[in-house]
């Protein structure tokens, strides 16, 4: 698949036949051999990279000129802008070339520009955010994008039945059906690209950009099934093909998610005897990633849903084992991937509109499309949404729902789909193409224009960008344990019960597997908790009686080295006075274990770090005065 891809960048495959001459030696024919030329021009052995490295560069500028104005990027969401760049450049593209070039190819698309955004995505996607609401996620994902394909694919039959499209659109029932499977997914990379301009409150993010993720699986087995029964033809479908074409749902969902949890596991069980060749880490991480996107592409299952469990599944072990410096390569890196990937899809969306070559159009149909999938979009959230409110702790309201509803946005993956469209098989597949267009300029432009402003006017809860608090922490923690074991109590295993014993396993097995065994040691989390209460316990220091150090000739204490913990005690210059309780246990005279010496330094450890900053600021400030 790879290697049918590469002629779409440009690309010769090797070893193909080619049809030149043979090449003659200097002078063979009685010619004096050329002399030494001082320039040639060699473009073709370097057109493909050129262009790309071409395209790249004219996204990332762009992007740079867009953010000069903070007027233009508040008001318009950057996806939109980059469409519009991407017309104006096709536009000068067909008039010097007399011909529309640098189309967005299904190929590139799928194997090149989506798997770094659906990574980044599933690599710092929230994982307990995502999993507590996992439920109503998997219902908008599964329910809801098979209730909008069927009902808007027969709703655009009956609309041909009822004379309001034209005749020349030759479809069958089958075939407005393969249209509504590819037009009524909700696209990843374009609710990525405008909620994170918008910054809803988390809840309602990871709910819409969750079920644009995992709606995939439905997408690839509707379009599949459909196309393979467009290819038979109705008379030859089957009962048992249908019963195929539903077994086949669990077989590309469930098939993609395992192959990412095994890529998963691979990539963390790799990285834990990584430590003396630390260079190699963030290669591994991207190789395998796209290795399990690959993987599932070649297997015929969900590619999206592999990659995004793969990220998921492996974030918490290799960011324990790689190092400090390596987890920074891998975020910039998978950030800049995805970034620039984005940008290139959406100005290749705008130069690819430009193709008149492409167009079929139907008003009636270019219509109906953009009424029946707000309309069907819109029903489908009411009627799902209150079936999940009967069993959530905190329901959906009325607001949440109708962002949700007009958050649905249609991307690159329905215009790539619709251009794998056979026109031997599907005639109206112009038409088809022609209408994903403007649904996809519609639902990006005009919605991700206006979605703004409707936040606001609705006044939806906006998302709050700050880390928790090491008491918030310990409380969602302590919560967590008294909730499962109510449950425990009470004889019902919910969701609370489950995920405890999910961290039990973990902790008993996972972690000790596919962890080194200084990044789940006790010692090591007691450190973690000790530096950031230091690093917190600093800040306020400093915010509150810096401004007196210079007077009093007082310094801050200095962080004692991670390697010199056990030999050497924090300062005692802010510790807090007056405790009755010892915790000096030099009075022990042997120490006959390990376990007893790492216990022994922790101990002097703590007891050294036991201080109180705003009492030793408050003696400042009175000494001050």
């Amino acid at each position: 698949m790879l290697l049918a891809s590469l002629p779409l960048l440009g690309l010769p495959l090797a070893g193909a036949a080619t049809t030149e001459a043979p090449t003659q030696e200097p002078g063979s024919s009685g010619e004096p051999p050329p002399g030494l030329a001082l320039f040639r021009w060699q473009w073709h052995e370097v057109e493909a990279p050129y262009l790309v490295a071409l395209w790249i560069l004219v996204a990332s500028l762009a992007k740079i000129v867009f953010h000069l104005s903070r007027k233009v990027t508040s008001l318009v969401p950057e996806s939109c802008l980059l469409i519009l760049l991407g017309l104006v450049l096709g536009g000068i593209v067909l008039a010097v070339a007399k011909k529309a070039e640098y189309q967005l190819e299904p190929g590139t698309f799928f194997l090149f520009l989506l798997p770094p955004i659906v990574l980044d995505s599933g690599y710092f996607m929230p994982s307990r955010l995502f999993f507590d609401n996992l439920g109503a996620i998997l219902t908008y994902a599964v329910v809801g994008t098979l209730w909008n394909a069927f009902t808007t694919g027969a709703a655009l039959w009956g609309l041909q039945q009822a004379g309001l499209v034209a005749p020349r659109v030759q479809a069958s029932l089958l075939d407005f059906l393969l249209f509504g499977s590819l037009i009524s997914a909700v696209d990843p990379v374009a609710v990525l690209a405008v909620f994170e301009e918008v910054h809803v409150n988390d809840t309602l993010f990871i709910i819409v950009f969750g079920e644009s993720l995992l709606n995939d699986a439905v997408t690839v087995v509707l379009y599949k099934v459909c196309n393979s029964f467009v290819e038979m033809g109705s008379a030859n479908v089957q009962a048992a093909d249908y019963l195929k074409g539903v077994a086949s749902l669990f077989v590309v969902s469930l098939g993609g998610a395992a192959v990412g949890l095994v890529f998963a596991f691979l990539l963390a069980l790799t990285t834990r005897f990584t430590k003396r060749v630390r260079i190699i880490e963030p290669l591994l991480v991207f190789l395998l990633a796209y290795a399990a996107y690959l993987t599932a592409e070649m297997a015929s299952l969900s590619a999206i849903l592999a990659v995004t469990m793969c990220g998921l599944g492996c974030k918490k072990y290799v960011e324990a084992n790689i190092s400090h410096k390596s987890r920074t390569a891998v975020k910039y890196t998978m950030k800049t991937l995805a970034s620039c990937a984005e940008t290139v899809i959406f100005m290749l969306l705008g130069i690819s509109a430009v193709d008149s070559s492409k167009w079929a159009w139907d008003s009636g149909l270019v219509l109906g499309t953009l009424f029946f999938i707000l309309f069907f979009r819109a029903l489908g959230v009411v009627l799902q949404t209150w079936v999940l409110n009967q069993f959530r702790l905190v329901p959906l309201d009325k607001i949440d729902q109708v962002v949700m509803s007009y958050g649905g946005l249609r991307g690159a993956v329905a215009f790539a789909l619709v251009i794998l469209l056979d026109r031997t098989k599907v005639p109206a597949k112009d038409y088809f193409v022609a209408t994903t267009i403007v649904v996809v300029f519609f639902t990006v432009i005009v919605q991700g224009l206006t979605i703004k402003p409707l936040v606001k006017w609705l006044k939806v809860k906006r998302s709050e960008h700050h880390k928790p608090t090491l008491n918030q922490e310990l409380h969602e923690h302590t919560f967590d344990h008294i909730l499962a074991a109510v449950e425990d109590v009470v004889g019902h295993h919910g969701y609370h019960y489950w995920r405890d014993r999910w961290e039990q396993f973990d902790k008993k097995y996972l972690s000790q597997l596919l962890m080194r065994r200084s990044a789940y040691r006790i010692r090591d989390q007691i450190w973690d908790v000790y530096y950031r209460l230091n690093i917190r316990d600093a800040i306020s220091f400093v915010d509150q009686g810096g401004h007196v150090l210079s007077s009093t000739g007082l310094t801050l204490p200095s962080m004692p080295s991670r390697n010199s913990v056990a030999e050497t005690s924090v300062t005692n210059l802010l510790r807090e006075s007056g405790s009755g309780a010892c915790l000096d246990l030099q009075v022990i005279d042997t120490v006959r274990s390990g376990r007893d010496r790492e216990d022994a330094a922790m101990h002097h450890l703590l007891c050294g770090g036991l201080y109180k900053p705003r009492r030793r600021v408050s003696k400042v400030r009175l000494k001050g005065n």
